[in-house]
């Protein structure tokens, strides 16, 4: 198994999928590909899960388990995080790789405007993209410029680790759900008591998370997180939808105070066929931008905004870019686009 692992990474890998009944497969360049030809028995894949759980208590249970996350190292390959799932009465294990070395601003080619968001001294910045758009990536070397160019107090709350960050200038403390706080809701009231300076979310998956974020970045705490939503319109709309009715009013106020921005961003494949890039929209919250996130009749002028402010960015204007300098192709690109 680590044999396989090892060349997967090798090649590229962003995640490797193990299920009884089928060969081991790998996301390569953003497709499927199969690494062997002998389809794994449910004993062999029962097996390697067994291998990837962290502690004796939780294999003790691996028979009444459906649904479990945990995180696996490999010396000299990398981190992986672990979906432990069932299907077909037997047990799938889908990975993702994350590599040892933390990524820099530089190495993922990171606007300007999307690093000033992580020197702001607080406020909500929200990193958006759906499942393998690299958003885990891109927050990790957000937290590495500010380790490496602040003195500041940093505390993550994920599910699991993904990227270790080692002290720098800043002090960064982890904190892994199930094994250092019950939940993320848990581990963000918590964080407030544990003097941060920058609060890194894993997720913002339910309406407390939602609200301890707001609070959170309203307390002078920068305050980073991340969605599993597409672009910027629907990440708006999706912590508004977050905050319970009668309060929503009083919120939409909260979130037009609070925030600092939304970047939202998906991988495409390059033209050359070297790897993928990320295409990116950012949004800036200007006073111009605070005045329609408190009038919901004027959501749609986001877009207008994005498009005019030179310190913004529609995700067409990047697409648009990266078909001109030629490192996406054409058709790509119009299949990405919402109006192709």
């Amino acid at each position: 198994m680590e044999k396989i692992i090892k060349a997967a990474v090798e090649r590229g890998a962003s995640d490797l999928h193990i299920k009884a009944g089928d060969v081991f497969r790998a996301r390569i360049n953003g497709k499927l590909v199969p690494l062997t030809k002998q389809r794994l028995t449910p004993d062999q894949t029962r097996t390697i899960a067994l291998k990837l759980m962290a502690n004796d208590e939780d294999r003790a249970r691996i028979d009444r388990l459906r649904d479990f996350d945990c995180s696996w190292g490999m010396p000299g390959v990398g981190r992986f995080r672990v979906n432990l799932l069932r299907q077909r009465s037997s047990f799938m294990i889908v990975m993702r790789v994350i590599p040892f070395a933390v990524p820099s601003v530089e190495s993922l080619g990171l606007p300007e405007a999307l690093v000033r968001f992580a020197d702001a001294e607080r406020g909500l910045l929200l990193v958006a993209g759906v499942s393998g758009s690299g958003k885990s990536s891109t927050i990790a070397a957000l937290i590495h410029h500010i380790n490496t160019t602040q003195h500041r107090h940093i505390v993550t709350v994920e599910n699991p680790i993904e990227f270790l960050h080692r002290d720098l200038n800043c002090s960064v403390t982890q904190r892994e759900v199930g094994v250092d706080t019950d939940s993320i809701a848990v581990g963000l009231h918590a964080a407030l008591r544990q003097d941060p300076d920058v609060v890194v979310i894993g997720d913002i998956g339910d309406p407390e998370t939602a609200v301890a974020a707001l609070k959170a970045a309203e307390t002078g705490r920068l305050v980073i997180a991340a969605l599993p939503t597409p672009d910027v319109a629907t990440t708006i709309s999706h912590i508004l939808a977050m905050i319970p009715t009668a309060e929503r009013e009083i919120g939409r106020m909260r979130l037009a105070e609070s925030l600092r921005g939304v970047v939202a961003q998906q991988l495409l494949p390059r033209a050359d066929g070297s790897g993928r890039v990320a295409a990116m929209e950012f949004l800036s919250a200007t006073p111009a931008v605070r005045d329609v996130l408190r009038d919901p009749a004027r959501a749609a002028e986001l877009q207008k905004i994005m498009k005019a402010d030179e310190g913004m960015q529609t995700l067409k204007q990047h697409l648009d870019a990266l078909v001109k300098s030629g490192i996406v192709a054409r058709d790509t690109a119009r299949v990405t686009a919402s109006t192709p």
